[in-house]
């Protein structure tokens, strides 16, 4: 007996042209599920039926048998039926519990329905849920100016917790919700220009369960993830999307000076106010980004959002819990972004790039040979088309790194190799001139030796003056703590 196209034993009495009961597993619907199976027993309640027109012609050729041929095609169609019920119970089509391959099935108002096994979309959902939650915790914050929340990473048994820096910044205390209890909690130590800060929860003698970290380098486009946090102070929620795109760079203002995203996982995973800090999971659980922003034309999600690599994220945190100094690759520049205004008033040979500005002596691009005037218009032959895309492209690199740098001098163009360096000295200075200077932030530009480029980096150009949009933006984040911020500009990307 051979099989038919759905892999199943033809059934006797039966046409073989006519449609035959299917089940179509489709992790993307499953709601679809139900109504196949509904299709499914309409088609068997038809399937038992002699083939009549046969029947008929054999009664014209035998007339005398008439009665013996109604007798056998009814047992025909009596053996028919229960061979197709037969069928579907195997298939589990009938049964209120029967386990299958596929899962299992059960009746409903809606109809049939089929329970999805592990290899499907809603239980993957489910299981990575579970696994994340109790790991995910609401930082709350009080500042001078009020109070807020964000969200939070249990990194550690002792109660070290991985969150975004926008998060702390300005803190005069923080607490952390743990499974529905609260704890007193400090900041270990923070990298304002990434983003990142650790602060540590005085949980006792209590146990927590530190986050599963995943491998954020092998994410590709396409892949399951999850948003875990706490938005518009919804704690424990969660949101599934996928991974939009990989290596999003952005740069922001903020009350700290400027922070350097690099490299950011884009998601459409929801990510709202109150998710900063959160997790970012994969498909099994596993941490591979902290929820950081998202980009809209209005203080909620559209659509849009991005995470600190998991990977970076817990370097940077592996450094503060160790007690060391975060440092970041430097080329020692000081730039200007050139566009085509700027080069026509200045005769430069070039309408974009990045203008060198100043260059650090002893720097690691002073000991390249680039010099103050040099436009640069590469950096390991992408593009480079504003002060703010040169940070980024030296900041997505690691330390020691070797990089070709190609720039204009004059009407000549030259490429040299540039090996980077840390920047202690530099956070150094920093340091010491913020800590001069802190009465007088909200009107001072902040020069961090790499270029005073800022915003998004995309001209869009709303009107709104640098310095205006700076002190908005300092004043929006010292009173919306794991809030948002968005500066009107539809696409505008806004702290989350």
């Amino acid at each position: 007996m051979s099989e038919n196209d759905n892999g199943r034993p033809p059934v006797p009495g039966v046409d073989q042209t006519a449609a035959q009961p299917t089940v179509s597993v489709s992790p993307a619907q499953p709601g679809a599920q139900g109504a196949q199976g509904a299709q499914g027993q309409q088609g068997a309640s038809g399937a038992g039926t002699p083939d009549a027109g046969k029947g008929s012609d054999g009664g014209k050729r035998h007339g005398g048998h008439t009665l013996r041929n109604a007798l056998v095609g009814l047992c025909g169609g009596i053996v028919g039926a229960l061979l197709v019920t037969l069928a579907l119970f195997g298939t589990g089509y009938l049964g209120s519990t029967s386990a299958s391959s596929s899962g299992t099935t059960s009746q409903s108002t809606a109809g049939k329905t089929i329970k999805i096994d592990n290899t499907d979309e809603a239980t993957t959902a489910q299981a990575a849920a579970a696994k994340s939650l109790p790991s995910v915790v609401v930082v709350n914050v009080t500042t001078s100016d009020g109070s807020g929340l964000g969200s939070g990473v249990v990194y550690d048994k002792k109660g070290d917790i991985i969150t975004n820096y926008h998060v702390i910044d300005g803190a005069t205390s923080i607490s952390v919700t743990i499974n529905n209890k609260s704890y007193d909690a400090k900041v270990v130590g923070s990298d304002a220009s990434s983003d990142i800060a650790v602060i540590k929860a005085d949980i006792g003698d209590d146990e927590v369960t530190p986050i599963e970290v995943g491998d954020s380098d092998k994410l590709v486009v396409g892949d399951w993830v999850m948003s875990v946090g706490s938005p518009f102070g919804l704690d424990q929620s969660v949101s599934a999307g996928i991974v939009s795109s990989l290596a999003r760079n952005q740069t922001m203002q903020s009350s700290s000076g400027e922070t350097i995203y690099t490299n950011l996982i884009q998601t459409d995973a929801a990510i709202n106010p109150g998710n900063s800090g959160g997790a970012l999971v994969n498909s099994k659980g596993q941490l591979v980004g902290i929820c950081t922003l998202f980009s809209s034309d209005t203080e909620s999600f559209a659509g849009i959002g991005f995470a600190i690599p998991g990977n970076y994220a817990t370097k940077i945190a592996d450094t503060i819990i160790a007690g060391k100094t975060v440092t970041h690759a430097y080329i020692g520049l000081t730039m200007q972004t050139v566009n085509a205004q700027n080069a026509t008033a200045n005769g430069l040979s070039v309408n974009q790039g990045a203008y060198v500005a100043d260059v650090t002596s002893g720097s690691p691009a002073d000991e390249a040979g680039i010099k103050k005037g040099d436009i640069i218009v590469a950096v390991d032959g992408d593009e480079i088309t504003s002060a703010d895309g040169m940070i980024l492209a030296v900041r997505s690199h690691d330390i020691g790194d070797k990089i070709k740098v190609t720039f204009m001098r004059g009407n000549s163009k030259k490429t040299v190799e540039v090996t980077l360096s840390d920047d202690a000295e530099l956070q150094k200075q920093q340091k010491e001139q913020s800590e001069s200077n802190s009465q007088n932030t909200q009107n001072t530009q902040q020069n961090d030796g790499l270029g005073n480029g800022y915003g998004n980096g995309n001209g869009s150009g709303n009107g709104t003056s640098q310095e205006d949009l700076m002190e908005e933006i300092y004043n929006y984040l010292n009173q919306n703590h794991g809030g948002s911020y968005s500066d009107g500009t539809s696409g505008s990307s806004s702290q989350s």
